[in-house]
């Protein structure tokens, strides 16, 4: 089926970052997955061209259009490029909206510039050792000294974790924390009692830079809170269909993608004399997963096409999050075993998917806690 929420503009822009990855990201790809981390100089050149910032108003150096169809554009290429590790859809559709629409104008001077241009990189800090998805169990605290916040804790699986300059953390303000005592702080690159552990070993995206933070006693300015005082939780919720969304995107472009490149290897690979496409199992396989593909892109065009309009809300970004997700991930071990052996070696793509995309279905909320959201949402 024809797409048709794309303009003639957002095509022209698809080209601009095919180019782009051509150029700048798949020649060096394979060098950044050995050394567990992307150049500093990927993410210059991203802001060169254009692709950071893309909603930050024009005054700061952004590309000055709330347009979420130049985001989808973006995460569809880079995860048919297989190329997750440049994390450009966390810097700008994750962290950026906290930044336009929380940070006041002196913030927004400091950060923003810095923001589109590459120079900053970004990252957000919620999940704790012994807290994910449930906010009301973080335990790093921010504690009011008058001019200054004093912030300790740690922070794990933070993506850009390693190359962040700036960092937006979750922490308690008030003793009890919850959804009426947590805050958003932001802490940059060089204060002091900012530490970060190890780079995370993963089983898939290896060029995605994955740390543990850690907070001894820092003395984050008060002119580094982020938003309203105790206000972090309403800030979260606020965002985060837009962070699901995005992920839904990827996921369901990433589905397609394995479907792509399976359908040409059956076609070419062969058994028993006869190519694999021959096999009618091989053409129930297929045709099962290209219908499923079809009417996920059906669904998740939809929500863009509402989330451009101001429209979508977290129950249909959360049934988009996890279906196409899932559908990611059942591709991903279905084209696998139709390429067989091959399909377990790294150097082929559908492996590579296979474990890349394997986080999906986990970070932004598991398949669980939106399966938790929709259900209710319908039996409130």
């Amino acid at each position: 089926m024809k797409r048709r929420i794309f303009s003639a503009e957002h095509d022209a822009f698809r080209d601009t970052v095919r180019a782009f990855l051509a150029k700048e990201v798949q020649p060096h790809y394979a060098q950044w997955e050995k050394d567990g981390i992307v150049a500093r100089e990927a993410w210059r050149a991203a802001g060169r061209q254009g692709l950071l910032g893309l909603a930050v108003p024009e005054e700061y150096g952004g590309g000055g259009t709330p347009d979420f169809r130049y985001s989808a554009v973006l995460a569809e290429e880079f995860t048919r490029a297989g190329a997750p590790g440049l994390a450009i859809g966390l810097h700008n559709d994750i962290i950026g909206p906290y930044l336009t629409s929380l940070a006041t104008d002196e913030q927004k001077r400091r950060w923003l510039p810095g923001f589109c241009s590459g120079d900053i990189i970004t990252a957000i800090a919620m999940t704790e050792p012994g807290a994910g998805s449930d906010l009301q169990g973080i335990r790093t605290t921010a504690e009011d000294k008058g001019d200054h916040w004093l912030l300790n804790g740690s922070k794990t699986f933070i993506s850009n974790g390693v190359l962040a300059d700036l960092v937006v953390v979750v922490a308690k303000t008030t003793p009890e924390g919850g959804a009426h005592g947590l805050s958003l702080l932001v802490v940059e690159r060089g204060m002091d009692g900012f530490e970060r552990g190890r780079n995370l070993d993963k089983i898939g995206q290896k060029a995605q830079d994955t740390a543990e933070l850690f907070f001894h006693d820092i003395r984050v300015p008060k002119d580094n809170l982020l938003g309203e005082l105790h206000g972090a939780f309403v800030h979260l919720m606020t965002h985060l269909a837009q962070e699901r969304l995005a992920i839904a995107v990827a996921a369901a472009a990433g589905a397609e993608h394995l479907l792509e490149i399976t359908t040409a290897y059956v076609k070419e690979r062969e058994a028993f004399g006869r190519p694999l496409a021959r096999l009618q199992h091989v053409r129930f396989e297929i045709a099962e997963l290209a219908t499923e593909c079809a009417v996920t892109r059906a669904y998740v065009d939809r929500c863009i096409e509402d989330h451009a309009a101001g429209e979508l809300d977290a129950v249909h970004a959360s049934m988009a999050k996890w279906w196409a997700t899932e559908l990611q991930k059942r591709a991903a071990d279905r084209c696998l075993q139709l390429h067989g052996g091959y399909g377990y070696m790294t150097e082929y793509p559908v492996a590579r998917a296979f474990t890349d995309g394997r986080i999906q279905t986990i970070y932004g909320g598991t398949t669980e806690i939106m399966k938790e959201i929709i259900g209710r949402s319908l039996l409130a």
